[in-house]
């Protein structure tokens, strides 16, 4: 079989990340990633989780951009946990120019793995919820990833993480020490970013860029 037809064996198997990055096809018509050794088929994500995707990839942009500093978003770059087999695609990953000498895998598989190389992370929620904010958000923080958004703009997660009544949130997750530090943001709260403490956007208006 070559990997361009690859499929999620039908018994289960615990893969290394060697072995998923391996077994990943050139051109897969769905996504994958690999969580505590289990390859995990993505669900395709709806138009409005890709408009906020694209806005906050945007906005993150013009203003590292303004800023001059050596950051960049990659496409297809993979997050790695050093201490466990897992593998993720975040929805939007700022990448660190000068830190990927230091990362192993970076010319051969396009894999990080240091915090440092990480300034901030975002995932945009969908309907697996629990994996943004229960496994990805551990593996983030024990990374030391400085800054991690959670962004629920179909108030999709649990009432312990978006309130109750549950509404649209904007969670931002500053690493303090070896913890992150949530602040959640609704309505038109305006974002406070530690990375970017000039940036001028409203939570309202992430929500708004949908058609």
């Amino acid at each position: 079989m070559t990997k361009t037809q690859a499929q999620i064996p039908t018994q289960p198997k615990i893969y290394t990340f060697n072995q998923f990055i391996e077994w990943l096809p050139e051109n897969p018509s769905a996504r994958y990633e690999l969580h505590n050794g289990n390859i995990i088929e993505m669900s395709q994500p709806t138009g409005e989780h890709e408009e906020i995707k694209g806005f906050l990839a945007r906005k993150v942009s013009v203003e590292f951009d303004r800023l001059n500093l050596p950051y960049f978003i990659p496409n297809q770059a993979i997050v790695k946990p050093p201490e466990k087999e897992s593998g993720y695609f975040p929805d939007v990953l700022l990448l660190n120019r000068p830190n990927l000498s230091h990362e192993k895998r970076w010319k051969t598989e396009a894999t990080v793995s240091q915090g440092a190389s990480i300034p901030l992370v975002i995932e945009v929620v969908s309907t697996n919820w629990r994996d943004d904010y229960h496994f990805k958000f551990a593996d983030f923080e024990q990374m030391g990833i400085p800054e991690c958004w959670i962004a629920d703009y179909a108030a999709l997660g649990g009432k312990k993480f978006i309130a109750d009544p549950k509404q649209p949130t904007i969670s931002v997750c500053q690493l303090v020490g070896d913890e992150y530090q949530v602040t959640n943001f609704v309505d038109h709260d305006l974002i406070i970013s530690p990375i970017f403490p000039n940036l001028k956007l409203t939570a309202q208006q992430v929500f708004d860029s949908v058609l």
